[in-house]
């Protein structure tokens, strides 16, 4: 193993979300997202927390942005919120949605920093969930793309590195088939897979569109990448693993990079009437913009485990750790397929989530080997219970030995030959960390924001994580080996 420092032109960055971090949900010709709906719906959230406020990076982000600087980060990846640029209708552009965020990439600019702007972050205007369902119809398609040729018109001249949607696996499981997301329908499987055919025709559009309009760009989707392991030799797990695979991460990530599907999971969709309906043109479509992706975002927090599951085995309606209380989780799966038991031999985060860095380069690797693509880490990082001393410090080693594995599995991950050009921790800032609340802080700012007062500071301190990363930078990575 060769540790030594990271390439020269690493970016080290960091990532956020409109939505959980922003605030100012009606301000500015803004109007509500179906997350500003479905956060008020009671019971959703942990103690009914919104984005309301979030951590007020709408009127603080110069002061953000300054502490970013200061650390050295070279990349900022955010999100643009939709709603802010076509508030009300697809006929009318919002102007001081557009100046909110050039004013965000000229600050990052001016302080030596690269914008990497994801354009759906998950926030979709209601007026187009209430006029047409949103993601359900065929006319989000053309939706998207002109919301994204705005975007790469306004913004291409100074913005080299684009995502179009983050963790499609994510939104589209949660939000129709297990409703813990907008718009909050459970098992709604065939709808599940024409919904994601349908982002997957978005995605594609705006790809074709992006090389058009932006020089020297690059741009790709960021997936919620869950690497896997047989949970023994026994050939029911492996051929399990293997529909995992298909089902979970190759359904997504094969789309994007070779603009085709699974044969495998579409055979098994289609035998349960569930596969998503396809039109003349579909594959063309997506076949042409997969020639033109430069990139696989990856945003990495666990692997998992997997084993047969029986016909009458779990699905996915399992519980979901939202409090913090370790161990509250319950398995999930699919019936007759596979289902995904905890991993005996590696820790979990207070929220059941796995620790396993080397599972990172296990999937940069992977990827490398099946896409032959260069890798954005666009996600990566520990929700935690940070305190907040008298003095106003916060001592989080657990998230700095989090982070330095990570990196430490990264850095070999280029060594054997993955073409890795961003590293973004989540997050800069603690934020709303969506179903979780304020509690479960992933940053290297602490933000005085708590579910439990009713007018909090929002007062920004530096944790010791802070100061870490900070001296990483400046090191190019050598540092992890200390």
């Amino acid at each position: 193993m060769e540790k030594g420092s990271f390439p020269k032109d690493f970016l080290w960055g960091s990532a956020s979300a409109a939505y959980q971090i922003e605030g100012a949900w009606d301000e500015d010709g803004k109007s509500p997202s179906v997350w500003d709906k479905f956060v008020r719906i009671p019971g959703k959230t942990f103690k009914g927390t919104t984005g309301d406020v979030a951590v007020d990076h709408y009127h603080r982000y110069k002061e953000d942005i300054a502490l970013m600087a200061e650390m050295g980060m070279k990349t900022y990846r955010f999100s643009i919120a939709w709603t802010r640029i076509y508030p009300n209708s697809m006929d009318e552009v919002n102007q001081k949605g557009l100046d909110f965020y050039q004013d965000i990439i000229d600050v990052c600019l001016e302080n030596g920093i690269q914008p990497m702007i994801t354009l759906y972050h998950w926030d979709l205007p209601q007026y187009l969930q209430d006029a047409y369902r949103g993601w359900e119809s065929r006319q989000i398609i053309e939706d998207f793309e002109k919301y994204a040729v705005t975007l790469f018109k306004e913004y291409g001249n100074k913005v080299k590195y684009w995502i179009t949607m983050n963790e499609q696996n994510i939104f589209t499981r949660l939000g129709w088939q297990s409703a813990q997301h907008p718009p909050g329908l459970s098992d709604e499987d065939k709808l599940h897979y024409q919904v994601n055919h349908h982002a997957f025709l978005a995605h594609a559009k705006a790809v074709e569109k992006f090389h058009e309009i932006v020089a020297d760009g690059m741009v790709g989707a960021s997936f919620a990448f869950h690497p896997s392991y047989a949970l023994d030799t026994k050939p029911k797990n492996v051929l399990a693993k293997h529909d995992f695979d298909d089902l979970k991460n190759y359904w997504w990530m094969d789309v994007y990079a070779y603009g085709r599907y699974p044969r495998a999971a579409m055979k098994y969709l289609e035998s349960k009437n569930i596969a998503p309906k396809i039109q003349e043109g579909d594959f063309e479509l997506l076949k042409s913009a997969s020639e033109k992706v430069d990139f696989m975002g990856v945003n990495y927090y666990r692997s998992d485990v997997v084993e047969h599951n029986p016909e009458d085995g779990v699905d996915n309606s399992g519980i979901v750790n939202v409090s913090g209380k370790k161990g509250t989780s319950t398995e999930t799966g699919m019936a007759g397929i596979y289902k995904s038991p905890l991993n005996p031999h590696l820790p979990t985060t207070d929220w059941d989530w796995t620790i396993d860095p080397m599972g990172l380069r296990i999937g940069c690797r992977e990827i490398t080997s099946r896409y032959d693509l260069p890798i954005i880490i666009s996600e990566n990082g520990l929700g935690a219970f940070d305190k907040l001393e008298e003095d106003k410090s916060v001592h989080d080693p657990y998230r700095i030995k989090y982070i330095q594995e990570h990196l430490k599995q990264i850095k070999m991950a280029i060594d054997e030959g993955s073409d890795i050009i961003a590293y973004c921790t989540w997050s800069f800032t603690d934020l709303l960390s969506w179903l979780n609340g304020y509690q479960k802080r992933y940053g290297f700012v602490y933000v005085d924001q708590s579910e439990y007062e009713s007018n909090p500071s929002l007062n920004r301190y530096k944790k010791d994580s802070y100061y870490w990363y900070k001296n990483i930078i400046e090191t190019d990575g050598e540092a992890i080996w200390e």
